[in-house]
Parts: C-alpha cells; structure tokens; sequence
C-alpha cells in the first residue's frame, strides 16, 4: 500500500494534475473535460498464453496445457525457468516506449488470476486467499512505464479464478475443476482480487479502469455453450455488479467496463445500471466494417447514455484494420487491437521469430517420434524466451502504418529506399492502402459476417499483412521472400530514386509454370513497357528475364507494375 501511495505522489509531481478518466454521457472524458478515444493495443500472450501465440494450439490451448508439455520434455524447475524468462522478457518498459511513439494512447493489460493469488485447490486454508507478489509487481512496473509515456493502463481480468466460459483457451480452464461460476469460492476469489487490485491503485492517475471480466462464455440456460443466445445472463450481470459494489467501497474514481456474454457481446437481459461511471465493452473479430455491424452496441450506448469500448480487436488485414479505425473514429468509439506478440506474427505490430529448435519441439509435440533431449529442449525454449525481448521482435510497420497514418492519408511511402541502379525484391512495395500501395483480390476476412468471405488474404503468411500473398522463397538471391499467387489485374507499386534520367535495363527474376505478362506503368496509368515472360518449368524454378527500355527520370519515381495474367511468381526486379 506504501509503494502504491508513493507511485502516486511521484506521477502527480512528474505531471501535474491528474488526467483521471471518467464517463459523461456518451463519452470518456479526462479531468480537464477532454473528450479522450482510447487508442490501445492488448498485450495478449504476456501474462496469460493462448495455444496459438505459441504455435502449440493443435495439441495444447489452455495454458496449463501448454505448461504439462514443457514441463515434461525440461521438468518442473526448466519449465518455471522459461516461465520465469518469458515473463521478464514479453513487456518490458522499452515495448511501452514503442507503443507511446507508435500512437497508442492507452494498453490493455490481459491478467491471469493465478500471477495475483492462487487457486482455491491450492489455497492453504480453504476461503482465504493467499497474495502472490509477481502479479502486483508485474502491474506496477508496466504502470510506471506507461505513465512516464502519459498513456493509460486498464486492467482486464482475462482469465479468472475457475474459468469464466467453455471457451477454454481465452481463461486457461479446466474443465475438470469447477468453473467460476459452479463455485461460490472462485466468485469470492475474484472479487476480493478486484478489492485487492482497488485498493493498491485506487489513487492512480494513469489507470483508465478496470474491465471487469474478459469474455465471459457460458450458457446458463441456452442452448450455445458459449451464451450467444442466452437470454438473461442473471449470473454474469449479478456478478459484475457485486464486483462494481466491492471496488466501489475503496475506488469510487475509476471506471468500471462491463462485458457482456457470447464473448463480450450478449447484452441480454441486463438489469438497470448499478453506477455512474461505467462502460459497455464489445469486441469485434472478422465482421463488416460498416454502422450495421455497430447497431446493436451503439443502441445499447443510446439507450443508457453510456460510453462504448472496442475492448479487443485484431487477427486481420491492414485493410479491415484501417477501415475499422475509419468507423470507430466517426463514433468516437475506443479500442485495444489485440495482441502485440506472438510466434510468426503478421497481424500485429511486433512479430517472435521463430527458431528451428522450437519448431523441433513443436515436431515433436504434434508427431511424436524421438524425444529430444532435456537439455535440447531446455535451450530452445529459452531461446524463444529470449526472442520476446523487443530488441529480437520484428517491427511491424506496415501494421503501424495502417493503423495510424493510413487512416488519414491515401499517400504512399517507400517501404525501403529503392535507388537505380539497383536491386528491388518485390515484397518491398510502398507502404499505403490498398487502391494506392498495391491491388490484390484477396485482402480481409469477413466470414463472421459472411461465411463465403472467410480469405486468408496474405496466402503465404510471411513478411507483411496486406493483400499481397508472401511466401517463403527458395531462390539462390532472394530477401528469403517472394510476391505469389498473383492474378490478373493485381499491381504492386515502388518508390525508386533514379540517380539520372536513364532508360534502363530491367531483369526480371521470377517463376512461372505458364509464363505471362507485366505492363509497367506511372501512377497515372501511362504505360513505360511491356513484358512478355516465358514459362520457367515451375512455380518456384527461378529464371531471369532481361527487358529494355524501362525510362525513369531523375529523382523520384513511382512506378507499378501489374500482373497481366494469374500466377506470376516474383523475386526482384533489378535496374541497370
């Protein structure tokens, strides 16, 4: 309690007044009468893993699933080892750093329960609860970071005591202990973790609320399991209300974020609102970006004169995450996109890389075969541990670009600085929105909306979160990657600083079982040259092409170059 007084006389000395979120009507305001739109980032993986940040959700989803294989391939002490490292490495005050510069305003911090207290099975003496430090520890540095950027820090209970749904790998339930809402002692447990969390940072200018229960799945009386179709949802909103009445005893600032069932959306029943500063969180995975597919949550805002939150979002395209910010920044709607690391990232901003001593144990949890050796495993996984440090991830940034600049500009810029002569790899195309940038026909996922649209839009899944298909590349020169699974009409365009007005020599790498064609053209259309390539033998027997006649003028040029028929494989393109 000391620390958490002195953390706050230190940030209102560092900043002033305190710029404490509240509720006023429709919008969340800071103590200066400020309309604040949260603009965050969920730090998804960190303290609670789902199986398919790790690569590991064919064989284990839950997290203490996930801890079983470890632990039985480096035991107990290696597996608290890797537990011990990943922890320090995934969130360091460097990422917060990152994240403030990027744009983000606000971070959503995913707790599991079992970092603050421990089970009730585990509990010494039944009913009480036993308070572990990591988890407070964890919470108060990552608020210290995020104040020093002057961005908010809102604590989400992501798993809570027992599992708060049948979706198992978003709360790491178990199903064979009872969930929190079979057991009256998992209930107590997560309130008094609130009442405990209130009390340390009731005074904390930089915490924008607490976000009460993340996702709750279950069917009460319905017939889903995962509660879409409940219709009264008595125990979910009985429970966060007596939640909201612990927290308010000590915290009568904060604001309190409710979620509603089906994963944060069945609002359903609802009884009258219990306080006055509050906020309807939904979340929104793979739907239209349209007012239709807000209707029903901005009724709910109209209806109690509430503020609503995007409380999670992600697992897209560049394109649905740049039209989403669209929508939302018209509603003066919040949101937490989801998450910042995992394994072979493409739809977030950062990207773990993966190693091929960790794909070796994943061979061997999915295929079994010969068990590799404690200390084999032992140095791979911690190894990956050491890859979450951020100065190991990979940055993202065309995910940052179409999160923040596209959405207010339709100008392009140069994913590299491209000069001719020179070498141009084709997956280095202009950072920018889809029409401007590059043309693909595949380029977001809609099946939640629309079974028929369910695309995997970047086919290849490497490099980049666009459109463009990326693949892996096998040829002799490459940046290890290629442009794929192109089709008739699909263009991609380059920013190339030309040392003279030149007229130059292009050679063409590339592969292709049919062969086909490439116009080369301005941004207005004007074509520069043609191309005719024949047939390589294959689609990844790569073969150059030599063509003349490319002009380009001194200075800078923005040229496309489009696929005239389907399955063009392209490496790089090379100016003399």
């Amino acid at each position: 309690m000391k620390r958490a007084i002195l953390l706050s006389a230190f940030l209102l000395s560092q900043f002033g007044t305190s710029q404490l979120l509240k509720t006023n009507g429709k919008k969340i305001i800071n103590d200066k009468g400020e309309n604040i739109q949260l603009k965050g980032l969920g730090l998804g993986g960190w303290m609670l893993q789902e199986g398919y940040m790790l690569k590991t959700a064919e064989f284990a989803g839950p997290q203490y699933k996930i801890k079983e294989k470890i632990a039985d391939l480096v035991g107990e002490d290696g597996m608290n080892d890797f537990y011990k490292a990943y922890l320090k490495n995934g969130i360091t005050k460097q990422d917060i750093d990152f994240l403030a510069k990027a744009g983000f305003n606000s971070i959503r911090l995913p707790m599991h329960y079992n970092l603050y207290t421990l089970p009730i099975e585990k509990e010494p003496v039944k009913g009480q609860n036993t308070w572990l430090e990591e988890g407070f520890k964890m919470t108060d540095d990552l608020l210290k970071w995020c104040a020093a950027n002057k961005i908010y820090l809102i604590l989400d209970l992501h798993a809570a005591p027992g599992g708060q749904g049948n979706d198992v790998n978003i709360s790491d339930n178990d199903k064979s202990k009872p969930s929190l809402w079979e057991s009256e002692e998992n209930k107590k447990k997560t309130i008094e973790l609130w009442k405990k969390l209130a009390e340390r940072y009731k005074d904390e200018p930089w915490i924008g609320g607490y976000d009460l229960i993340n996702e709750p799945n279950i069917n009460f009386t319905g017939k889903n399991p995962n509660g879409t179709d409940e219709m009264s949802n008595a125990p979910l909103w009985k429970l966060q209300k007596d939640i909201t009445e612990a927290i308010r005893k000590i915290d009568k600032k904060h604001i309190i974020i409710l979620e509603g069932n089906g994963w944060g959306n069945n609002y359903n029943g609802l009884i009258p609102i219990w306080d006055d500063n509050m906020v309807f969180s939904f979340h929104k995975y793979w739907t239209n970006n349209d007012d239709k597919a807000l209707q029903a949550i901005m009724e709910l805002r109209d209806q109690h004169n509430m503020p609503i939150w995007l409380g999670e979002t992600g697992e897209n395209s560049n394109v649905w995450f740049t039209e989403l910010i669209q929508l939302l920044n018209k509603h003066n709607i919040g949101y937490a996109f989801w998450p910042m690391k995992k394994i072979d990232n493409t739809a977030g901003i950062t990207n773990v890389k993966i190693t091929p001593e960790y794909q070796k144990l994943l061979d061997y949890w999915t295929n079994g075969g010969e068990k590799p050796s404690r200390d084999f495993a032992y140095k791979a996984l911690m190894k990956i541990a050491d890859n979450y440090k951020f100065n190991n991830v990979e940055i993202k940034n065309d995910v940052v670009d179409a999160m923040f600049r596209q959405v207010d500009e339709a100008s392009t810029l140069p994913f590299k600085n491209h000069t001719a002569p020179g070498r141009v790899f084709a997956t280095e195309y202009d950072l920018g929105r889809i029409g401007s940038a590059y043309q693909d026909n595949d380029f977001i996922n809609l099946w939640v909306s629309d079974p028929e649209k369910r695309s995997e839009w970047n086919s290849g899944h490497q490099m980049r979160n666009d459109g463009v298909d990326i693949y892996l590349c096998n040829d002799q020169i490459s940046n290890q990657y290629y442009v794929g699974k192109t089709e008739t009409g699909e263009w991609l365009q380059y920013t190339i600083q030309s040392k003279s007005d030149k007229n130059y020599t292009a050679d063409i790498r590339y592969a292709s079982e049919k062969g086909g064609a490439l116009t080369i053209t301005d941004t207005s259309g004007k074509v520069l040259t043609r191309i005719s390539l024949p047939s390589t033998g294959g689609s990844e027997n790569w073969k150059t092409f030599t063509s003349k006649g490319l002009n380009l003028k001194k200075g800078e040029n923005k040229i496309r170059i489009r696929f005239e028929n389907d399955g063009i494989n392209l490496n790089y393109f090379e100016l003399k």
